[in-house]
């Protein structure tokens, strides 16, 4: 048996656990960071980094499908899944040889192995006990299932589908969040037929609902099938794929079942609650300040309620290594993070939504404005369409802005500081947009709602 002592253990390498190490390496503090897998993490090892090579895969695919009308002569013949892989791949290796550089060139102590809280400033790591003066929890989300949906075989999450070694010709997908629309969207450009399923009335349901219904035609339009408003009954498989039955008695029949209904937290066996921590379904149930139950420990990313975004992991992980060092840090609430989801259209989005403002402030209290990206340059030359739509309070501040179409995921650093920083439309209308940019369709919605539009009506 050994022993190790920091100023800070945190105990999860990924997005938020490694995000608080390096800001508290920063900050003079020691620290020992607790991994059982690979530094990164879900978010670079199976989320959002290897996703997001593939829809550029898939982006790829359609535009040397569509390259004849830009002039361009080009033959789509499929896609070579080992490429993808290796491509894919190598972006990851490649990022997780650079954080582990940072890290080592930080001082920062890496202890590998599964930790389990044994007390409020105490970890064990096998024969380690690895004692701090704070402790951070930092484990982590996995795939989940519904009740009675057994994962297996031709039933797949997220990771499985990420291995795959062939481009499936027929695919169900339970669930029109994120995780569903994005792989959605990387098969049906590989050239398979896909068809989701999703028991609320939109695709991405948590967007304001006039970008989920521009979504909606969008993927219409692409040839992807959706079920909205029905619930998933059952499913059976066989060695040829799978037949997923509907609760009002459809039936769809695939390659494969992609089951993506979200992530639940990893806790279960930790020790957390042993401790003396307040948990509710698994989920670490922290202040604002996210701390714990227990003094001197802190909660971040996924295992506190909220959105499951790794750049909201980062940010509280940075906002504790702060708090510890008494520099009294802002939390971003969740509202104003801001959201992308990668698909083709992409679709872009903080603050609140028109029903959301209209909620808290009042329909006589409220103003939105919708630009047309068919007026923007850019878009046009790009061949996209969508809508860029601002929510404000009148005489008042930006309180959301909603984006959908190619891109607009590029557009959101703009709008989260105009959200975030509580800018008036009369404010941020006359700073000037280069052009022929996308940016510009953000500078003519809020020129427009601050009611001097100019390539608008």
């Amino acid at each position: 048996m050994s022993e190790q002592n920091f100023d800070l253990v945190i105990l999860g390498g990924g997005s938020g656990g490694y995000a608080a190490a390096l800001r508290a390496s920063q900050l003079g503090l020691t620290v020992g960071l607790i991994e059982k897998g690979k530094l990164g993490g879900t978010c670079l090892h199976v989320g959002c980094i290897p996703t997001k090579a593939l829809l550029h895969s898939a982006e790829i695919a359609d535009a040397t499908r569509d390259s004849a009308k830009y002039g361009v002569q080009s033959t789509f013949h499929g896609v070579d899944i080992a490429a993808v892989t290796a491509y894919r791949e190598g972006i990851v290796n490649s990022k997780w040889k650079g954080l582990q550089g940072l890290i080592r060139a930080r001082g920062i102590t890496v202890i590998e192995g599964a930790g389990r809280l044994t007390s409020p400033n105490t970890v064990q790591v096998g024969d380690i006990t690895v004692t701090g003066k704070n402790v951070i929890l930092a484990t982590g989300s996995q795939s989940r299932s519904l009740p009675g949906l057994e994962l297996g075989g031709r039933v797949i999450t997220s990771e499985q589908a990420l291995q795959l070694d062939f481009v499936p010709k027929k695919v169900a997908v339970l669930g029109g969040g994120v995780i569903g629309v994005e792989f959605s969207s990387v098969w049906k450009s590989w050239g398979a037929d896909v068809t989701i399923i999703e028991a609320l009335p939109h695709l991405v349901p948590n967007e304001d609902e006039s970008i989920s219904k521009q979504f909606e035609r969008a993927f219409r339009k692409r040839g992807i099938d959706f079920k909205l408003g029905v619930r998933f009954s059952g499913v059976t498989q066989n060695d040829d794929g799978v037949v997923v039955t509907l609760e009002n008695g459809e039936t769809i029949e695939a390659e494969l079942l992609l089951v993506a209904v979200g992530r639940g937290p990893v806790t279960q066996g930790l020790g957390f609650e042993e401790a003396g921590i307040t948990m509710d379904r698994g989920y670490v149930i922290t202040d604002e300040r996210l701390r714990t139950s227990v003094p001197n420990v802190y909660a971040v990313g996924d295992i506190v309620p909220g959105l499951q975004l790794a750049h909201r992991g980062f940010q509280q992980g940075i906002f504790v290594a702060e708090e510890i060092a008494g520099l009294n840090p802002i939390l971003v609430e969740d509202v104003n993070i801001p959201k992308v989801t990668y698909s083709e259209p992409e679709v872009a989005s903080i603050g609140l939504t028109e029903a959301k403002a209209l909620e808290k402030h009042g329909a006589d209290a409220v103003a939105t404005y919708d630009y047309n990206l068919a007026g923007n340059g850019k878009s046009h030359i790009l061949g996209t369409s969508g809508s860029v739509k601002v929510v404000r309070v009148k005489d008042g501040p930006i309180v959301g802005v909603h984006m959908i179409g190619a891109r607009v995921g590029e557009l959101i650093g703009e709008a989260q500081l105009a959200v975030n920083w509580e800018a008036y439309p009369e404010d941020v209308a006359p700073l000037i947009h280069a052009h022929p940019t996308q940016n510009e369709a953000l500078g003519e919605a809020f020129l427009a709602i601050a009611g001097k539009p100019l390539h608008a009506v």
